[in-house]
């Protein structure tokens, strides 16, 4: 039996069943519910066809070009899912199917799999649903923390040191795929779409959200731009209007655990972030910092674009935060002493 579910009931199902997206190959690449799984209905190309179909001719002349597509995908969509399910956790014989709208395409394979012995629920809505819902997740109140300090002082480390202490934590730069500056790009990772980290990041925040404990969220002071992401503008005016703790690193030691941080990185990796960033570094500073990199000597091009970040990092902070930080000096960019420190101060 077909059990058609609305975007409320859909969180918790999908927690336990497994969530079978049957968009083409294209639309799920692009952004999907995080966790499903890709069983596309039609290719991209055959999807084009039916839809010219639709637009141009009829409804019923796109359902007769969708059967000559399905008829023959049929045995091998059903061992599809069967794999699906023997890999899932619940080991049951439950699915979720959704397609873009929770039209044709959800209802065809629902009815297939149903006919085979499967239990389906169908998502109302589809897809866009599920987007309408995200997006209603950044408009909602948290208690926010925000963890600050300049670049090279171990925000990141300490805050995984938060979440291993029962912290609730969102990694942004992870969710992101990027370290967040010109030289933040993960070898070899690339970034998801802008519509894929609204999704991971609504889904991150509705799991804290019922969660009766831990309801305090830390997450690492940001600019609102991750490489080519952007946090979504109520999350982001949520986190301007959050207090900001300070970690007060000397200079010096950050410059040793940013270079050793960035230090792996290809010479060719570094020339290149430093030219994006020439017009606003400057022509002579750019030029220094080249010259250093090609004499291996990525200290002292590290301690040029150090103060360069230190005073971007400054500015945002007068200009984004509507709240005074709370600056806490730290001795070194140690995780461990700085998490204690930072616990003793709150």
């Amino acid at each position: 039996m077909i059990q058609k579910i609305g975007i409320e009931q859909f969180p918790a199902l999908s927690a336990v069943h497994p969530v079978i997206d049957v968009r083409s190959p294209g639309e799920y690449h692009h952004a999907h519910i995080p966790g499903a799984y890709s069983l596309p209905l039609f290719s991209d190309e055959e999807r084009k066809v039916v839809g010219t179909l639709y637009k141009q001719q009829s409804r019923e002349a796109a359902i007769k070009a969708g059967l000559d597509y399905f008829g023959p995908k049929m045995r091998s969509m059903v061992e599809a899912a069967e794999s699906i399910l023997s890999a899932h956790k619940d080991g049951g014989k439950t699915v979720i199917v959704h397609c873009w709208r929770g039209g044709m395409r959800s209802a065809g394979v629902a009815w297939l799999l149903d006919l085979y012995g499967f239990k389906v629920y169908t998502l109302a809505g589809g897809y866009k649903a599920f987007r309408k819902w995200v997006l209603g997740q950044f408009d909602k109140e948290y208690t926010i923390r925000l963890l600050g300090g300049y670049t090279g002082s171990g925000k990141t480390k300490v805050l995984h040191e938060l979440a291993a202490k029962g912290h609730t934590i969102i990694d942004l730069e992870d969710i992101a795929k990027h370290k967040g500056s010109a030289f933040g790009k993960l070898e070899g990772v690339s970034q998801p779409s802008q519509e894929m980290f609204d999704n991971l990041l609504g889904i991150r925040l509705h799991q804290i959200s019922q969660n009766v404990k831990n309801k305090c969220i830390w997450i690492e002071d940001e600019s609102q731009r991750i490489g080519h992401i952007n946090i979504p503008p109520a999350f982001w005016k949520s986190m301007q209007a959050s207090p900001v703790l300070f970690m007060d690193v000397p200079f010096e030691q950050r410059l040793d655990h940013i270079t050793a941080e960035y230090g792996g990185l290809t010479k060719e990796d570094l020339v290149g972030a430093t030219e994006r960033i020439r017009k606003r570094l400057g022509g002579l500073n750019t030029r220094n910092v080249l010259t250093y990199l090609e004499e291996n000597n990525y200290k002292e091009a590290f301690r040029i674009l150090l103060r360069y970040y230190d005073k971007y990092y400054a500015k945002g902070l007068i200009e984004n935060k509507k709240i005074e930080p709370t600056v806490i000096a730290c001795a070194n960019a140690d995780e461990q002493t700085n998490y204690e420190t930072l616990i003793q101060t709150i």
